[in-house]
């Protein structure tokens, strides 16, 4: 009786669905439109997004800071500071070149390779999003120390 006890609760322990992991957000992202894909790397923990790759050369020629206004877009934070929000979604900001403002956003990984980027205003009260489709997987791009040297560079983060 107790040999069928232990093997009821085996097989139990080995057909119950274990939580499965979020799927990783770091690693290469094409934007929805198609005109450009973004690294994103941990760094010390808080994740970071520069332009890796863009369909037709652009630069910054809206930013607020006139030493930073006409830099180039390629190598170019734009994810600035997402840290763990819970629930897989990672909070910070994100800085948006055409218009030259930075807003509140969030990613959130919808599966292995989609991630979901929300972009608001006002504190959330609009709020707009699109899907990025995963090009190369973590580590297989330009890399962490080239992610986090970008990163440095951001005032205030």
């Amino acid at each position: 009786m107790r040999l069928a006890q232990l093997l009821a609760l085996s097989l139990i322990a080995f057909h119950t669905p274990a939580h499965a992991a979020a799927p990783d957000p770091r690693g290469v992202w094409l934007v929805e439109d198609k005109t450009g894909q973004i690294e994103i790397e941990s760094c010390g923990g808080v994740l970071w997004g520069i332009v890796v790759w863009e369909r037709n050369t652009g630069h910054d020629t809206q930013n607020p800071d006139p030493s930073l206004r006409g830099r180039p877009t390629l190598g170019m934070p734009i994810l600035l500071g997402m840290r763990p929000g819970g629930d897989a979604i990672w909070r910070g900001h994100i800085y948006n070149a055409r218009d030259g403002s930075t807003y509140e956003a969030n990613i959130r990984p919808v599966d292995g390779d989609t991630l979901h980027l929300e972009g608001c205003v006002l504190g959330g009260l609009f709020c707009g999003g699109q899907n990025w489709t995963r090009v190369k997987a973590p580590g297989s791009a330009r890399g962490t120390a080239d992610v986090c040297a970008a990163a440095r560079g951001v005032h205030g983060y």
